[in-house]
């Protein structure tokens, strides 16, 4: 029921199980009739939770999710070098960085399975919280969850190659007080920094662009769309220029973990990536 409600697809859940989809399919029509009710219903080759699927799904995901993570915790016990880690990381991290630590620990410990989410911060966050993730890199890490800073990622001011100020050594919040903005939406920690910057030097951001994606992000910057306050690049923007910043803020890089007993697995892991960055 679960990996289909997932899915929102029959056909789909069962080739994740491992199962035919006429079984599947039987199992679930076996479910509805024990509970009385009907989980699903059809929308094109599609199928969707009813009201009462709904509700029932709502109620029993967090103790299956429970429950899988303590059947992993055994299994991954058993077997450390062989488990399972479920590993998030930012969108402002992963062309290189992540690739990079990840081929290292690989190359140690290559029975390892890992299961990789990126996301922004307040996505992998709640999915620490709630067991979908056993472990993430957040920039910077949220109060209320245990973790290790592992480091500091400085932000600079990104404007096109023919801006005004691209041949600038340096600049300060004052000097972008004319400028037409590209940004973050609100909810992006990237964001807020960006406007308590700005308040800090008497303005608010003229933000024109709203936008989740960061190459997407840069892009605009390239095409004079306005400027950014952005973390350097991983790989190489053409078009734009990155330009130190005077009082610039900078963000902590945390690697976070959810409150749960870590497995053997998960240990490893948050230690190769600890003594790494």
């Amino acid at each position: 029921f679960l990996a289909a409600a997932e899915a929102g697809h029959v056909t789909r859940a069962a080739e994740v199980l491992g199962v035919p989809q006429s079984s599947l399919s039987r199992r679930l029509r076996a479910a509805e009739k024990v509970l009385g009710f009907a989980l699903f219903q059809p929308v094109g080759r599609r199928v969707a939770l009813t009201a009462q699927g709904r509700d029932l799904f709502e109620q029993i995901r967090r103790p299956m999710h429970d429950l899988d993570h303590a059947i992993a915790a055994a299994r991954a016990n058993a077997d450390p070098e062989g488990g399972l880690v479920r590993f998030g990381f930012p969108l402002t991290l992963g062309p290189v960085s992540i690739p990079a630590l990840l081929a290292d620990f690989h190359a140690h410990v290559p029975r390892m399975r890992l299961q990789l989410v990126q996301a922004h911060g307040e996505a992998l966050a709640a999915q620490i919280r709630d067991g979908r993730l056993d472990l993430a890199v957040m920039i910077p890490a949220p109060a209320d969850l245990p973790s290790t800073v592992i480091g500091r990622q400085r932000i600079r001011l990104v404007v096109a190659r023919e801006h005004r100020l691209a041949s600038k050594r340096s600049v300060g919040a004052a000097d972008l007080a004319d400028e037409q903005f590209v940004a973050n939406p609100q909810s992006y920690h990237l964001r807020q920094l960006t406007d308590a910057w700005c308040a800090e030097a008497g303005f608010t951001p003229r933000v024109a662009f709203e936008i989740t994606e960061f190459d997407t992000l840069r892009s605009l910057v390239a095409h004079g769309m306005g400027v950014a306050l952005l973390p350097d690049a991983e790989t190489p923007q053409p078009g734009t220029v990155s330009i130190p910043l005077v009082d610039a803020p900078d963000r902590s890089i945390g690697l976070v973990s959810g409150h749960h007993r870590p497995t053997a697995a998960v240990a490893m892991l948050h230690d190769h990536i600890a003594h790494s960055l």
